[in-house]
């Protein structure tokens, strides 16, 4: 694992959009896995900005999405649809036919859940897969469990999850309880991980997924079994690391 030690969320922002980037500047055609959620949020800017300026084009790029909540329709103000048009898709010269989100709608879960599976495998998987990670660990929406699940499937969402989510809604209640999440195995299946994190809330998750035990009770750390993952974080979110003795 390569590792970034960034001061800051601006500075981690910039790190995790250049290397973004270079990917589609180095393969025009690449396959991006994206994700939503405040962590990302200030490399999409970056991106915009720099598509903008006539640095980078989405022109060849396919994407596809992490996860969406159960029950959201995609113009919902606070659906991964809505946040992905809104923060990326709409900015940039991306085919909007060649970006998927999962369906929160979707009739028949199972059924979907394994077209989505098909489709990353026809792709070959993705080229660079860009994670968050929650404060117990989960990546996409693989909570914690007594097992990693392979394939994309539907979750319940934990408390802790529905609490961090919440403040994006009008009120607790408001908060889906399940979500649509791209598996472990599609994760993995990644050439390329780029895992970015900031805040000390984020401390104690990074420092068990890069150096604690193989567990699904903390989904990150099988990233210690991909053979290229980029950690970009900064000095808080690193901090349990740090302390650990760890070379960042």
């Amino acid at each position: 694992m390569r590792i970034f030690r960034e001061k800051d969320y601006d500075a981690m922002s910039r790190r995790a959009a250049s290397i973004i980037a270079g990917e589609t500047v180095h393969n025009p055609g690449c396959v991006l896995g994206l994700a939503t959620g405040s962590t990302p949020e200030g490399a999409y800017k970056y991106l915009v900005d720099w598509y903008k300026q006539g640095l980078i084009s989405f022109r060849g790029v396919l994407s596809v999405n992490l996860d969406e909540y159960v029950g959201l329709a995609p113009d919902h103000d606070q659906s991964y649809r809505r946040f992905m048009q809104s923060n990326l898709f709409d900015h940039v010269d991306i085919v909007p036919e060649n970006t998927r989100v999962p369906d929160g709608l979707t009739k028949d879960p199972a059924a979907f859940c394994a077209e989505y599976d098909a489709y990353i495998r026809s792709l070959g998987y993705v080229d660079m897969q860009l994670l968050g990670i929650g404060r117990n660990g989960h990546i996409g929406f693989n909570e914690p469990d007594d097992h990693f699940v392979k394939e994309t499937h539907v979750v319940d969402l934990t408390e802790s999850t529905i609490d961090a989510n919440a403040r994006f809604f009008a009120s607790r209640d408001d908060v889906p309880k399940q979500a649509i999440s791209m598996g472990i195995g599609a994760i993995m299946g990644a050439k390329k991980v780029l895992l970015c994190a900031s805040g000390e809330d984020k401390a104690d998750a990074i420092c068990k997924s890069v150096c604690g035990p193989i567990t699904p009770n903390c989904p990150g750390s099988i990233l210690q079994l991909h053979p290229n993952v980029v950690l970009v974080a900064d000095e808080a979110a690193l901090s349990k690391l740090i302390a650990a003795g760890v070379e960042v």
